[in-house]
């Protein structure tokens, strides 16, 4: 016994000092290696039992047991039955014996310990198991640790994590679903016991206070009143310990419900016991109770009393997610839902004392999570099923979410809710485009609570309303692109625009005059505005004023994009019937951006700078991004008015020019200068009027764009300025003939506006630029990054537009082109210039190649296969870090559009290219754990295969004519081979990205062009790709792509199944190592000879699964052991 004395002291101070603050991380190593040579000994275990027993250091107590878990994870196999006799007797014992004293997470440890023998043994070798699970539920003094034990064997039997063979995970879950009903009974008992034992019924119930204000609605909700008498009752006050088995219980019941289908074993009198615990949850009492007697005790029991409602939801949603509903199911749903809504309408109810606020403040946040759970998930799971019910009062459910909503005490629970709405006005929209005839039926039924929403959304975003809560809301910090303000009004407006599309015309008459109010102020605020010495003031200085002005400008602002966000539902087939709705809006929007323009009141002295400066300049730039959202309005207006009394289209067009112009400007602020910016590019592109070039205010700004003494614009605005005015040359006008559209000037005009735009960048030579010194070099390098981005933006803006078009474009570019081309050779050891100029190139290509013509795209391409010698990609790729291999990455996506083109012009490129990717490219990132280049070079060969089939695969017509199937002849077999080759390592190598994009260009090229049917795939290639994809899933490395692994075998074993079955499967099970012959044979017997692809599938993941099985079994036995 010494020895054993010994060892626990020994590992006693080991574990302190592993532990202890002061130890080094080489000594933390040390004692590591130490612990885990000792676990791996046989009979380590006996130790271990040793030590639970007789120490009381939790480090010694976790390390035992995690021998022991190791010992019955992987070694188990090995292990001499009377050893394994002599674990599962003393373990549970030793359970028994100290489960109240064991430190919780030590116990639940030690039942994790047990259940894993059992998932290992029970019922063959442990047949009590299961017995002993009930037993301990049942006796008063265990229930709680048999509740534990049940909820670990869910946890671990019902979806096993470690591996086990699939013949075994089904048999678990078998034994466990015959358990069920046993189980639900006992845990139905234990609630219901302890319900009624603590229930106050004996006594005389207080009125309720549902009774007089909203019975209708109630019983309309329950249709019994004997189920809403019961659910009346005062909620019994439970002691410590009773609740703590309620909450085991409840937990029990939600990790049940996870897993086991819905059925009749799920009875109504468990789901009204749930019911009953949920109404913990909305008891405000309870926290009541603690604040009064103030002892701590108390709160803690406040906490707990409101997790039970918390669990009780848990369980509620569970049963809640699940879509299959069996018919016998469906009356339990109803009667569920009804419970929830008396529970919905228990918290959002109103009395004196209680405002709804008030009382969803003092509930527990994650019960108010949970019900708002609740609530999506009848919404977008079951309210179709439901409403079809005429017992069920759905517009009684929307007055009560809607009162739930707004009565939110946090933004997040608010949005949560919102999101709830959006899923609401989604199904009504659905159903209505799905059931035309009785549209105006279904929408009288919902257009009251519908504008009610819409109402009180649109007050939710109004400082006017709700200045406290928005004031809180971060409108500086970026999350996903948007601050927390932003994401609050987007989503608001998200809801107000789904209402508009069901009614239209009511949340026009509701937003417009709330948009007029505030626009009032705004436009009187010229009255305001004095002339001082250094410029223009704004005489508001009272406090009060300008808190009130502040808030006016925000309310603005947000309804700026309400109404820009409308814009949609003014065009198409409705244009006509809304048209003096959406011109009204227009109008006034016209009116507003002149007016900010005319007084400048961005440039304006306030009395408060820091808030009521950026107010106005936002209403500005708001006011401008509205008009800009009803541009395919004006387009539309333009259209139907081109030829008769289009002065009303020309005065709108005119003024909102005039108030453009004076924006563009490089002292105006850049918010403000990009929103009028982006409005000129819409009327130059959407709109599109033929008067456009002969306003003088378009005018100013061709000549301000075109001479060079003038101070350039910032990046982005000069990029768009420039693209509007090339547009307002290249695009035609609409509605007009051919003849009518003035190429030939506007043509010239394009010329000379390219010409000044390139005029420096022209004058560069290649031949100067080399022995530029440093300052020089970046001189050239900003004149050319200035110039390619406004070209690349020009000539992407019209590559989807008529050929004419694009032929001036390209007319307009050419000496720039050649430019281009002829610097590229001086840069390519500057990788940022050369990313650049292959941005520019790239763009051309993929828009004007066919401007470009055929002699010259050849020697662009033939320039760049010259310059990307072996040593310049190695360069480019190994030694510039990112900026090198998004040139690379640009070059080959400038190859993969030059492979696709059709027709033969580029075809004689076809070898060099492949041989560049092969050759070149390849070999130097084929080794490479980097991602970087890959996946456009695998993209660029999956390209070559797919629009250049023929390059490798020539059909014999007349062959085919006279066998029916095209015996084909091959070419190019090489090349073809390395591409496969390259295709293949691929799904070696680790990144899942790549691999998920090869694996598709496979199974496209099959789908297409029956890749895995060629002789030259089906003969040399076919099975090796087979065997790798199922290495692949047998190592887990790629388990998110399981599925798409497990199609791509059956498409590609479906080629030749009798050689799957009678060559391959038999091959790759003999290569297999760590298994013996018996298991090879079970795993080919199991493997049955289907061939539909869900039954192959299935087998394959068998396979897996019990090929990794029995590994893991076989590497548990004791070393020596000799297999029969």
């Amino acid at each position: 016994m010494a020895s054993e004395e010994a060892s626990l002291r020994a590992l006693e101070s080991l574990m302190t000092e592993f532990f202890h603050n002061c130890t080094t991380n080489e000594r933390k190593r040390e004692i590591e290696e130490l612990l885990n040579n000792f676990a791996q000994q046989i009979g380590a275990w006996r130790f271990c039992l040793y030590f639970l027993s007789s120490t009381r250091n939790d480090y010694v107590m976790m390390y035992s047991l995690t021998v022991f878990e190791n010992l019955i994870n992987k070694m188990w196999l090995g292990v001499p039955s009377q050893d394994k006799m002599e674990i599962r007797s003393c373990l549970p014992k030793l359970l028994l014996a100290h489960h109240k004293t064991l430190p919780y997470f030590i116990r639940n440890k030690l039942c994790k310990v047990i259940v894993d023998i059992g998932r290992q043994d029970w019922p063959m070798f442990y047949h009590d198991f299961f017995t002993n699970i009930l037993q301990l539920i049942q006796s008063p003094v265990t229930t709680p640790l048999g509740l534990i034990m049940l909820k670990t064997t869910s946890e671990e039997l019902a979806c096993p994590r470690e591996d086990l063979s699939v013949a075994r995970k089904e048999e678990l879950r078998k034994l466990l679903l015959d358990q069920v009903q046993t189980v639900l009974g006992l845990l139905t008992g234990i609630l219901e016991s302890i319900w009624d034992k603590h229930s106050v019924t004996a006594a005389t119930p207080p009125p309720s206070p549902t009774s007089g204000e909203s019975g209708d609605l109630l019983s309309s909700l329950l249709q019994s009143p004997s189920v809403a008498k019961l659910l009346n009752q005062p909620i019994p006050i439970l002691d410590t310990e009773s609740e703590y088995i309620c909450s085991l219980a409840l937990e029990c019941l939600a990790h049940l419900f996870s897993w086991i289908p819905l059925s009749t074993s799920i009875t109504p009198s468990l789901l009204t016991t749930i019911f009953h615990f949920a109404r913990f949850g909305c008891d405000t009492r309870t926290r009541k109770m603690t604040s009064v007697n103030g002892s701590s005790q108390n709160s803690v029991l406040g906490q707990e009393r409101g997790r039970l409602g918390v669990l009780a939801m848990s369980c509620i949603n569970e049963l809640m997610s699940k879509n299959c509903v069996p018919m016998e199911f469906e009356e339990y749903l109803l009667r569920m839902f009804q419970q929830t809504f008396y529970l919905l309408q228990k918290i959002t109810k109103e009395n004196n004392a209680h405002t709804v606020k008030s009382r969803l403040e003092e509930l527990d946040e994650s019960y108010i999570e949970k019900f708002t759970d609740f609530l999506r998930l009848f919404v977008s799971v079951h309210l179709r099923r439901i409403e079809s019910y005429s017992q069920f009062p759905v517009v009684e459910f929307l007055a009560l979410l809607f009162k739930y909503t707004f009565h939110q005490p946090t933004h997040e629970g608010y949005f949560s809710c919102l999101d709830i709405w959006t899923l609401f006005l989604d199904y009504l929209t659905s159903k209505i485009k799905s059931r035309l005839a009785d549209k105006e039926a279904v929408l009288n039924r919902y257009e009251d609570a519908l504008v009610l929403l819409l109402t009180e959304v649109l007050k939710r975003i109004q400082f006017r309303y709700n200045q406290a809560q928005l004031e809180e809301l971060d409108d500086e910090t970026l999350d996903d692109d948007q601050t927390e303000w932003q994401r609050y009004l987007r989503q608001s407006l998200e809801v107000v625009a789904k209402v508009m599309e069901l009614l239209p015309t009511h949340a026009f008459s509701t937003l417009f005059p709330v948009l007029q109010d505030n626009l009032e102020v705004y436009l009187g605020l010229q009255q305001f505005v004095v002339t001082s010495g250094t410029g223009h003031r704004l005489n508001i200085t009272a406090e009060n004023d300008c808190r009130r002005l502040h808030c006016s400008l925000r309310d603005l602002s947000s309804l700026l994009q309400a109404v820009g966000r409308l814009a949609e539902y003014f065009i198409g087939d409705v244009f006509a019937a809304r048209f003096n709705d959406a011109l009204t809006v227009v109008e006034r929007l016209v009116k507003v951006t002149l007016y900010g323009s005319q007084i400048k009141l961005y440039n304006i002295e306030t009395a408060v700078p820091s808030v009521l400066k950026p107010d106005l300049i936002d209403v500005h730039a708001q006011s401008l991004a509205a008009l800009q959202a009803y541009s395919h309005w004006l387009a539309q207006f333009y259209s139907e008015v081109h030829r008769q009394n289009s002065e009303q289209f020309i005065s709108l067009v005119s003024t909102a020019l005039e108030a453009i112009i004076p924006l563009i400007s490089s002292k105006v602020q850049e918010k403000l200068l990009l929103s009028s910016c982006h409005l000129l590019v819409s009327l130059a592109t959407t709109v599109r009027p033929v008067f456009l070039i002969s306003i003088p205010a378009v005018q100013k700004v061709f000549n301000r764009i075109t001479d060079t003494s003038a101070q350039r614009l910032p990046d982005k605005a000069q990029v768009l300025v420039c693209r509007s005015l090339s547009n307002v040359l290249l695009l035609p006008w609409p509605n007009l003939p051919e003849c009518e559209q003035q190429w030939a000037v506007r043509s010239t005009n394009h010329t000379s506006l390219i010409s000044a735009l390139t005029r420096e960048y022209r004058q560069l030579k290649s031949n100067t630029i080399l022995p530029q010194r440093k300052v020089q070099l970046e001189d050239t390098k900003v004149i050319i990054h200035q110039t390619l981005s406004v070209l690349e933006d020009i000539v992407e803006s019209i590559s989807g537009e008529s050929t004419k078009s694009r032929q001036i474009c390209y007319q307009s570019l050419q000496e720039s082109v050649q430019v281009s081309l002829a610097l590229f050779p001086a840069f390519i050891h500057q990788s940022d210039v050369t990313d650049e100029m292959l941005s520019f190139f790239l763009t051309l290509f993929q828009g004007l190649r066919v401007q470009m013509g055929v002699p010259f795209t050849e020697q662009i391409i033939q320039t760049f296969l010259n310059m990307f010698t072996r040593e310049q990609l190695a360069e480019s790729i190994l030694h510039e870090g990112s900026t090198g291999c998004r040139v690379v990455e640009k070059f080959l996506k400038i190859l993969q559009v030059v492979v696709q083109e059709p027709g033969q012009v580029f075809k004689p490129f076809l070898p060099s290219i492949i041989s560049l990717c092969m050759e070149q490219v390849y070999p130097i990132i084929a080794e490479r754990s980097s991602p970087d280049v890959k996946a456009e070079l695998f993209e660029l060969l999956f390209r070559v295969l797919h629009h250049n089939w023929r390059y490798f695969f020539k059909s014999n017509v007349l062959a085919s004519v006279q066998r029916g199937i095209a015996e084909e002849q091959m070419e190019n077999e090489a090349q073809f081979s390395a591409i496969m080759q390259a295709f293949g390592q691929s799904f070696l190598q680790p990144d899942i990205h790549l691999f998920k994009q090869n694996l598709f260009y496979l199974e496209t090229l099959n789908t297409k062009q029956k890749l895995y049917h060629k002789k030259i795939f089906r003969t040399t290639m076919l099975f090796q790709f087979v065997n790798v994809l199922l290495q692949v899933l047998v190592h887990k490395s790629h388990d998110l792509l399981q599925e798409e692994i497990g199609i791509a075998i059956y498409n590609m074993a479906s080629v030749d199944f009798d050689s799957f079955y009678s060559a391959f499967l038999p091959e790759f099970l003999a290569s297999c190592d760590g298994v013996d012959s018996n298991q090879k044979n079970v795993l080919g017997r199991n493997f049955k000879m289907d061939r539909d692809l869900p039954s192959f599938t299935q087998n394959v993941h068998r396979l897996v699964n019990d090929l990794r099985y029995y590994r893991l079994c076989n590497d548990s036995l004791p070393p020596g052991t000799v297999k029969l």
